[in-house]
């Protein structure tokens, strides 16, 4: 029988390596950010053109790399990190796989240019699908220029695959945010289609934080330090109250490499117990620096994997340290049983006798006495006689029965009568509908009863309202007497950039939509401006989530997120008018069946079915 196991050929063990490693443009980022890092560079640019499909470009100050190397950098398991399988267990760097650039350059148009310090001149590398088209010598700065273009140019499928601009440039922009949260020393900076997104001078955490996210996130950070023979833990996690519903700033750093840890996550919100509201989801930028042999980062290929040695010791330490902060800064609640300072006597009052109040009175003074036997000096007090009291009722007595009295004449005021805005008829109409538990609406119909989910109703009922605004263009907006300024992190707001056009057809206008900070002049109709902030995030999370991959186009997500922000909730009380409007307005609805989220919004009970309950 022939033999049937062969040696795959180079380019296609690197387009197979390339499908783990590089799985969109942030992942080819990341690759790039990290050698620059590992090349002991100082500052690093990001170029990025069409949210990397068109070009993904990363030039550094590093030390650069001699031709040789350089040729050397795009073949497999090619690497300057490891020597022998021991070294796996003492990484100290990013890269050490040595599959990147030639997974990349198995997938891509890739031009390296690097230069040494001391060199005169540098070396220029074309390779286009793992082909080398041309290496010269060229005059370059010290460092290295690596720029891919066209990726998966010869993998049509893969991409097909790719989410829109806005989707990919926001998992580059998370791929940037981690590789600048590791390294504060290191200045950075990106560029969007000639746009400048980031500039990001060295500086310590704390500092680089506010830079990214922000110069509201200083006062929401609460230090974490904690030093123990087994981690050493610092960073800061955001204050309680400034909770928010999404998950975007939650960092986890070991060794200066991101990680993605469920188990860590689980030991900080348990540090958090009784102090988020529901729903809520604390801010933090975790530090821990291990011994690296306690530790595996070869089980992943992204490395965003780790295996700790001692999960259980780590959990302890983490959650205690976290806690213990919490309670340093005020922030967790304490008992104290001691007295209050503030109630204490002050010290000039302490010895100090008290002062008797000084009453002035006339002693003599008796209301019971008549006037002319009243004491001099007592003011005066008429009583009247016996009987006088008598004279009070003289003619009023009765004059016969057919004689009007005086007060027949006596004219009352009273309100004008409002007609009513529902008439008999409405008003016994809408006693049909009754409030369940401020959950559910019961209807009588002529079969049975009919039982509809106020809160699935009403959003059905403003998502089918909200669409039809932005399809036909036709939202009104209620003009702000000042303007709303609301703070947004970089991320955010260009999140925001991308929904503006169909944002302000629902009836949001926006003034200023730049940087770090977002100013509107109107609002939709019916939505309150102490809401605004909080809708607008519920939605930046639903796109963060990537929501729009699973609905038919931007409008839908945009409709069924502000829908789902501004609807009714479950213990809300309703009058018999509103519950008859909502009633009459879902029966309205071209689907008032189900929810935008396709969950039911109503169901029967037929006559039938409460006659079953009741069989014996």
């Amino acid at each position: 029988m022939a033999d049937i196991i062969q040696l795959l050929p180079d380019h296609v063990a690197n387009q197979i390596a390339a499908g783990e490693v590089v799985q969109r443009p942030a992942s080819v980022v990341k690759e790039l950010l990290e050698n620059a890092i590992d090349a002991e560079a100082s500052e690093i640019s990001l170029i990025i053109k069409a949210a990397g499909k068109t070009l993904i470009q990363v030039t550094d100050n590093g030390k650069g790399m001699s031709p040789t190397d350089a040729r050397l950098s795009f073949e497999r398991h090619a690497t300057s990190k490891i020597r022998t399988a021991d070294d796996l267990f003492n990484i100290h760097t990013k890269g050490f796989r040595g599959e990147a650039l030639a997974s990349i350059a198995a997938i891509a148009h890739v031009e390296l240019r690097s230069k040494q310090e001391g060199e005169d001149v540098g070396t220029e590398i074309k390779i286009e699908g793992s082909e080398v088209l041309s290496q010269e010598a060229a005059v370059l700065q010290k460092g290295t220029s690596v720029a891919v273009k066209n990726l998966f140019y010869n993998v049509p499928a893969r991409r097909n695959f790719l989410k829109s601009d806005n989707v990919e440039l926001r998992h580059i922009i998370d791929e940037f945010h981690r590789v600048a949260l590791a390294h504060p020393g290191i200045m950075f900076s990106m560029f969007h289609n000639g746009n400048e997104l980031f500039k990001l001078h060295d500086s310590n955490i704390r500092q680089r934080i506010v830079n990214i996210f922000g110069p509201k996130t200083n006062e929401k950070l609460v230090p974490v330090e904690e030093e123990t023979e087994f981690v050493k833990i610092y960073g800061f996690v955001g204050k309680p109250e400034f909770a928010k519903k999404t998950r975007g700033e939650q960092f986890f750093f070991v060794n200066n490499r991101f990680i993605k840890s469920s188990y860590l996550n689980h030991s900080v919100n348990s540090a958090f117990e009784g102090l988020l509201r529901d729903g809520a989801h604390a801010s933090y930028f975790l530090y821990l620096d291990v011994d690296p042999k306690t530790i595996d980062i070869n089980i992943h290929p992204t490395k965003t994997e780790i295996k700790f040695e001692d999960e259980h010791t780590l959990y302890a330490i983490l959650r205690a340290a976290t806690r213990h902060s919490l309670g340093q800064f005020s922030i967790a609640p304490v008992l104290d049983f001691e007295r209050d300072a503030n109630l204490d006597t002050p010290y000039a009052y302490k010895n100090k006798p008290a002062d008797v109040p000084n009453v002035d009175y006339n002693e003599g003074f008796n209301p019971f006495q008549e006037e002319r036997t009243r004491v001099k000096g007592a003011p005066a007090f008429r009583k009247e006689k016996a009987g006088s009291w008598e004279g009070l009722y003289v003619g009023l007595e009765s004059k016969g029965n057919n004689s009007p009295s005086e007060f027949s004449q006596v004219q009352f005021e009273s309100d004008d009568e409002v007609p009513s805005f529902f008439d008999e008829k409405d008003t016994k109409s809408a006693l049909r509908t009754f409030q369940l538990n401020n959950k559910y609406i019961v209807n009588g119909i002529k079969a049975g009863m009919l039982v509809i989910d106020q809160n699935r109703a009403h959003q059905r009922i403003l998502y089918e309202g909200l669409l039809q605004s932005i399809t036909i263009e036709e939202g009104v907006s209620q003009q702000l007497l000042f303007p709303l300024k609301l703070k947004f992190s970089t991320l955010e707001v260009a999140i925001l950039q991308g929904l503006k056009g169909h944002l302000q057809k629902v009836g949001f206008m926006f003034s200023n939509l730049d940087h770090d900070e977002v100013e509107l002049n109107g609002v939709p109709v019916g939505l309150e401006a102490t809401q605004v902030s909080v809708v607008l995030e519920k939605l930046i999370n639903d796109v963060e989530n990537q929501v729009p991959d699973s609905h038919f186009s931007q409008s839908d997500l945009i409709a069924k997120s502000l829908a789902n922000s501004l609807a009714i909730r479950a213990g809300v009380k309703l009058s018999s008018e509103e519950q008859e409007h909502l009633v009459n307005s879902l029966f309205a609805c071209k689907e008032p069946s189900i929810s935008p989220s396709n969950k039911p919004t109503f169901i029967t009970m037929s006559s039938d079915d409460l006659d079953k309950k009741f069989t014996i």
